[in-house]
């Protein structure tokens, strides 16, 4: 599957599941490890669940595998990984906090 198809479907999920603030960094010249970073927010360690569940869900639905997640179970701060999109899900403090979308000056963003 395509990095485009993969980050269609993903933000397919942070929408069912009414993610907030989403967006998507196309990051493949500036680095070699992934096409497409997509950072959002949930409201609760509840919605941030919800949302990687659904996400998880519907990449696995569509037949890809492989994915490595770290931060569930506190779900402060979920990292997705499906290879060439990498989700970050975030409390509000938190990405407000780490402000990771300020590390990728020069970056160019997608809609969602």
């Amino acid at each position: 599957m395509e990095s485009k198809e993969k980050l269609d479907l993903i933000c397919a999920a942070l929408d069912d599941r009414k993610a907030m603030d989403v967006n998507v960094l196309d990051v493949a010249g500036l680095t070699q490890m992934t096409d497409y970073m997509v950072v959002c927010s949930g409201t609760s360690n509840t919605h941030i669940r919800a949302i990687a569940d659904r996400v998880l869900e519907i990449m696995k639905g569509h037949g890809v595998k492989g994915t490595r997640s770290e931060g569930y179970t506190e779900a402060r701060w979920v990292l997705m990984d499906f290879g060439d999109v990498v989700v970050h899900i975030f409390d509000p403090e938190d990405r407000e906090f780490y402000q990771l979308e300020q590390f990728w000056t020069g970056r160019r963003a997608v809609a969602a």
